[in-house]
């Protein structure tokens, strides 16, 4: 199975990024909320292994937000916080299961196996985001700004979904790099710069109200307001 780990102790994630592996999964790893988010949201995925206390995003949070977004791929969470009420808020919250640390690999492996037994429902709607009159469905990959479809390249859609899915928040030159072209360094080129300026042809143009903004110092935001 293609299992998504969320979990921002490296310890943890190391020991079950391993056992995972050797037992014939094919595991992945976001250290944070935020692109755990981003990732459950834009692959597809057989069961996602979360951590309750991430930093940029809680775990809570980031299941609630897929749940609320059709997203159906099985959860697990993985945390310190077992109580009772803790437990009956994580599964309220959306999760398939709950599991508190510290835990055996033995227990968890059955565990994954036991949700990838389960059958998978899919929405026949699909899932989509806008922001204004801009519109992005993410399984046909169409993008419409007031009815008028959006000739985007593959990297260009992949921009301006992350600005659309951080819409109102300002995102910076090393976000972008590192979110839509898997960048941890500075290639100290325009790369980003020149994407924007095309991106801003195609959404923003033929328009009287611009939807992507420069923030002098910062970055970038997508937002109906200047």
């Amino acid at each position: 199975m293609r299992i998504l780990i969320v979990e921002d102790d490296t310890e943890t994630a190391d020991y079950v990024m391993q056992g995972l592996r050797e037992a014939g999964h094919n595991p992945a790893l976001a250290r944070d909320g935020r692109d755990g988010l981003f990732q459950a949201t834009t692959q597809e995925w057989d069961l996602l292994l979360v951590d309750r206390m991430l930093p940029g995003l809680d775990g809570m949070t980031m299941v609630r937000t897929l749940r609320a977004g059709d997203i159906e791929t099985p959860v697990l969470f993985l945390t310190t916080l077992g109580s009772i009420d803790d437990r009956v808020n994580g599964l309220n919250a959306g999760a398939d299961d709950y599991l508190a640390k510290p835990f055996a690999f033995s227990e968890l492996n059955a565990r994954v196996a036991a949700l990838g037994r389960r059958p998978r429902h899919t929405s026949a709607e699909g899932i989509a985001l806008q922001v204004a009159d801009l519109k992005m469905d993410l399984l046909t990959r169409d993008v419409v700004r007031a009815g008028m479809k959006l000739d985007l390249q593959p990297r260009e859609f992949r921009l301006l979904e992350f600005l659309m899915r951080n819409a109102g928040h300002v995102v910076t030159r090393t976000m972008l790099l590192e979110r839509v072209w898997d960048l941890h360094f500075d290639p100290h080129t325009n790369v980003v710069e020149s994407h924007i300026s095309r991106l801003r042809g195609k959404v923003d143009k033929a328009h009287a109200v611009a939807l992507i903004h420069t923030v002098r110092g910062a970055g970038y935001c997508l937002r109906e307001s200047a």
